[in-house]
């Protein structure tokens, strides 16, 4: 079955300590109904830093890219249906959503 990353982008961080915990309740049900298709959620990215063409490294990301959560489920449009629920949206991130090549060695 292939897998699906979906990579978090952007989005608004809670004003509150409860607004936070209120949003984190949402995405841990959001998980749940992922059921045996989730494979690795909530991997959140923190002190990324970029190594550039020329060898030098600069402090932040290109991207904005914040975590990623990895599913198996059959189809790019099962992980459209389920990154289209994600609560994520709610606080103005995008999800992309990017099927994984299995590279043998």
């Amino acid at each position: 079955m292939p897998q699906y990353m979906l990579t978090y982008l952007g989005g608004e961080q809670p004003a509150t300590p409860e607004e936070g915990k209120l949003h984190f309740a949402k995405y841990k049900i959001w998980l749940a109904t992922l059921g045996s298709a989730m494979v690795s959620p909530a991997n959140l990215l923190k002190s990324t830093q970029t190594v550039n063409s020329d060898g030098s490294v600069s402090v932040g990301g290109t991207t904005g890219m914040s975590g990623f959560t990895l599913i198996d489920v059959e189809s790019m449009e099962q992980a459209l249906v389920h990154a289209k629920a994600c609560p994520f949206l709610e606080i103005g991130g995008s999800l992309e959503v990017s099927e994984l090549v299995q590279v043998k060695m």
